[in-house]
């Protein structure tokens, strides 16, 4: 189906993103084909600190509440695709509770296609033959925990995890990408076939590209992996230069 949107002609993808967020607008703006538009809606949430696991999980009960309203409202835009630029809550409770928040979504939105973080990366995965991983997240050790637990229940191994312990939502963005870089140095090995950052408000996808050579691995930023995932899905092919294989050769 192609829409008769006259900038949006070929898909208008409704993006969901905490009001905290500001990377991903940015990043998937970066990444978008022509014909193709992205529709910016915020689930309002406040920015709180983010000291320890119970803020952590205070963190994902916020977005939780909040998530439908900002569902209902970017459907007035009439989206062919539900784009959700967020993940820790896609990982939350492992792979089952992660296929439940899509079904949710699918049902709010009549059915709508949905690309979610989890899903994306696993898609990823599967097409680069990954096996075993290296994760990097900005997550208190709580997030971690879950992250681990949605790849492991997806049959991937994670042979290392980092959590940056972010002081709160907003300060994820103040990663820099020299620290972004150590990182992944830390993580690599010759025991992991790549390299995953989750976490959608870490600006990562123009250094995992570069990260890609340095490391002669891949290396999948989240953002680049759901905005692949919704393009691929909707049956846009076209080749983005920028931002690693991903996108470039596949």
């Amino acid at each position: 189906m192609q829409s008769t949107d006259s900038l949006g002609w070929r898909r208008k993808f409704a993006v969901l993103i905490p009001s905290t967020n500001t990377s991903v607008q940015p990043e998937f703006d970066e990444m978008r084909p022509p014909g193709v538009t992205n529709h910016i809606s915020r689930i309002r949430i406040p920015n709180i600190k983010l000291a320890d696991n119970t803020d952590f999980d205070r963190l994902i009960e916020l977005i939780a509440h909040a998530q439908d309203e900002a569902v209902e409202s970017a459907m007035s835009c009439e989206p062919d695709h539900l784009v959700l630029g967020i993940s820790a809550e896609t990982f939350w409770n492992g792979l089952d509770a992660s296929r439940r928040l899509k079904d949710h979504l699918s049902q709010m939105t009549g059915g709508l296609p949905i690309s979610m973080g989890s899903e994306a990366c696993g898609a990823v995965l599967d097409l680069l033959g990954a096996k075993t991983i290296a994760v990097v997240t900005p997550y208190q050790p709580v997030g971690d925990e879950n992250v681990v637990r949605f790849f492991e229940e997806s049959g991937y191994a994670v042979r290392r995890i980092k959590g940056l312990r972010c002081a709160s939502p907003v300060k994820i963005a103040h990663v820099s990408e020299a620290e972004l870089r150590a990182a992944l140095q830390e993580l690599d090995g010759d025991d992991v076939d790549a390299l995953v950052q989750v976490g959608t408000n870490l600006a990562m996808a123009r250094l995992a590209a570069s990260a890609e050579i340095w490391l002669g691995k891949p290396v999948i930023a989240i953002n680049t992996a759901i905005y692949w995932h919704a393009l691929r899905t909707s049956g846009i092919e076209d080749k983005v230069r920028g931002f690693g294989s991903l996108l470039e050769r596949h």
